[in-house]
């Protein structure tokens, strides 16, 4: 036995130290390395550019909502009715997106108030299949709906999706149509419908319920269409204009009535439920 074997064999490995993933954030803006909890504590904001990243519905939930609200059960649906497969099964896929994060779909509400305010906040989660609209979407924005009207009280929505969910075919494109009636129902009631745009809204979820609010709040920077620039630039053989399908380009032209950055939304959604939610009789 060599030196080099003995020195090995009596030789404690030490367990390789844990480190945080999340240490370190990137920008996708500009590019900048960010302390993780420093972006976090930020609201997800980029300190340095003020880009407004994406955040999951329960941070979104809780940044709007007093303290002891109530998350209601995302429903039970019927799952790959159409046996549908890709590259992947679609339960695979669901499979999958479920192991990434604590819901069942892509999208959730919160029952409770906005700075002692009632209201009904329903989140769609990009980061579940890119926030895609299926049925499980479709019956969860009823059901908040449904909440609102029960409590008398304002329904926001916030957006974040990349379209219908194709892997469910014509079931997904018939939660258009579903949610739209829902809208409808709330303005019979007198009840305000809010939309908080974010990045992005896109597709079927655009042609939608993303634009049947009273009022759309839009987030800096955020991505707001229908169909992408290239298929639209390549449609009209036209260059786009700068900053095209941005909240800022949609707030100069009409689509969007405000743009108020994430720090501002809590407060700016209090103002406007209260101005516009039905007073009670003396």
């Amino acid at each position: 036995m060599n030196w080099f074997t003995k020195v090995r064999n009596n030789l404690r490995f030490l367990p390789k130290r844990a480190t945080d993933e999340n240490l370190w954030v990137k920008c996708p803006s500009c590019q900048q390395m960010v302390f993780g909890q420093e972006y976090h504590e930020n609201q997800s904001v980029c300190p340095r550019c003020d880009h407004h990243g994406r955040i999951g519905a329960d941070a979104r939930l809780a940044m709007l909502l007093d303290d002891g609200f109530e998350v209601l059960p995302v429903p039970e649906v019927k799952e790959d009715p159409l046996k549908f497969r890709d590259t992947k099964k679609y339960t695979d896929r669901l499979k999958q997106a479920r192991a990434k994060n604590p819901h069942r779909d892509a999208f959730l509400v919160g029952s409770g108030a906005i700075d002692g305010r009632p209201a009904v906040i329903g989140v769609q989660d990009f980061g579940f299949m890119g926030g895609s609209m299926g049925m499980a979407v479709g019956t969860a924005f009823c059901q908040g709906a449904e909440r609102a009207l029960t409590r008398r009280c304002p329904y926001i929505v916030v957006t974040a999706a990349g379209g219908a969910r194709m892997q469910e075919g014509i079931l997904s494109l018939m939660q258009m149509p579903k949610a739209t009636v829902m809208t409808r129902r709330l303005h019979e009631a007198g009840l305000p419908y809010i939309v908080v745009l974010t990045d992005p809204t896109t597709g079927g979820v655009t042609a939608s319920y993303a634009m049947l609010g009273d009022i759309h709040i839009a987030e800096p920077g955020a991505l707001i269409g229908f169909a992408g620039q290239r298929v639209i630039q390549d449609t009209i053989r036209e260059q786009l204009p700068d900053g095209f399908q941005r909240a800022e380009y949609l707030r100069k032209h009409g689509m969007v009535d405000m743009v108020v950055h994430r720090h501002d939304l809590r407060d700016m959604l209090a103002t406007v439920t209260d101005y516009l939610s039905p007073k009670q009789a003396a």
